[in-house]
């Protein structure tokens, strides 16, 4: 993580870059004094054969952030928000394990997941409105999932609650049931590291307490 210091004008608010529930309530578990402002964008998630993981993860995050920050400019008297994005991707074996195209795709990734470990990594972006100044680095989680059955499996697929997970789990939901162990960050599998967040808002004169 970069620690060059980006002192300008005091932040009246924060622009969370994402459309989740999920990171959504997780910066509301800071409680915050200042106001969070949900702007999600339709961003362009491709990526490279050549990055890694944490590339991904940090490259996407930051995308996000400055799509967010296009739209805030179009707005008049914007001058001191301070915009996150986040980004969160599965890795099996170097392999990169995005959400499910569908309920076969789901059940294809779990069976692949069962029973082994893999890696979680999230990307955070900060980008300063008023400068377009970025900070950003990324968390990663081992995690280990129980060995399932194949009927287990799909019934887990049948709830749903894979469709728009990434690596086609939720573990702050029933996908806790799933996993073993974790080795990290559970925040970071959940898609929002909020130990390396406060950090990164403390470089922003933000203190979580």
């Amino acid at each position: 993580m970069n620690d060059k210091p980006l002192r300008n004008e005091a932040i009246s608010q924060l622009v969370l870059a994402s459309s989740s529930p999920r990171r959504k309530e997780l910066v509301a578990m800071l409680d915050l004094s200042l106001p969070v402002y949900i702007l999600s964008t339709d961003t362009d998630e491709s990526i490279e054969a050549g990055w890694s993981p944490a590339q991904v993860v940090e490259k996407l995050s930051l995308r996000k952030a400055n799509a967010a920050l296009k739209l805030l400019q179009q707005k008049q008297g914007d001058e001191s928000s301070l915009i996150i994005g986040a980004d969160t991707i599965v890795v099996l074996d170097g392999h990169v394990l995005g959400k499910p195209a569908n309920d076969a795709e789901a059940i294809s990734m779990l069976k692949c997941l069962q029973g082994r470990a893999h890696e979680v990594y999230s990307g955070v972006a900060c980008v300063r409105s008023s400068n377009g100044e970025a900070l950003v680095a990324y968390r990663m989680t081992k995690v280990k999932m129980k060995s399932l059955s194949e009927e287990q499996i799909a019934r887990y697929v049948a709830t749903g609650e894979p469709h728009d997970k990434a690596g086609s789990y939720g573990i702050q939901g029933l996908g806790s049931t799933i996993v073993e162990q974790i080795d990290g960050c559970y925040f970071n599998v959940v898609g929002l590291p909020l130990s390396l967040l406060s950090d990164m808002l403390g470089t922003f004169d933000i203190s979580v307490f």
